[in-house]
């Protein structure tokens, strides 16, 4: 689980980089086998969103961590990163209210973002 530790915190400091909105760490290997970790944020407009993906594709893959897949566009509300260990869901703010991931996978353990960040 090294190896995710690391993609969730370059995620979350790509993210923090383009000033996402309510970064969320959620850790999901005891509950699930999709991946270990889920982040999660927001964006207050369309080009942030685009901006957060395109900082977290790069960092992550300047690090030799390379996307396995993308889902949504440049106009959609919610879009997918998949780096297989690690899942990061970007949304507009309205939307990532209405899907509420937070609750949904709840079951997950929680993990405060500032872990990441300060982690050397």
């Amino acid at each position: 689980m090294e190896k995710s530790f690391e993609m969730t915190k370059l995620a979350c400091e790509a993210l923090d980089e383009k000033k996402a909105l309510d970064i969320q760490v959620i850790d999901i290997h005891e509950i699930s086998t999709i991946a270990d970790y889920f982040v999660i944020a927001s964006g207050s407009n369309p080009n942030q969103v685009q901006a957060m993906v395109d900082n977290v594709d790069e960092k992550l893959g300047r690090a030799g961590h390379e996307r396995k897949q993308i889902e949504g566009s440049k106009n959609s509300s919610w879009i997918l990163m998949d780096y297989g260990d690690v899942i990061v869901h970007l949304f507009d703010e309205e939307n990532r209210l209405f899907y509420d991931l937070e609750r949904i996978w709840r079951d997950g353990k929680q993990i405060d973002t500032e872990d990441f960040l300060s982690a050397k």
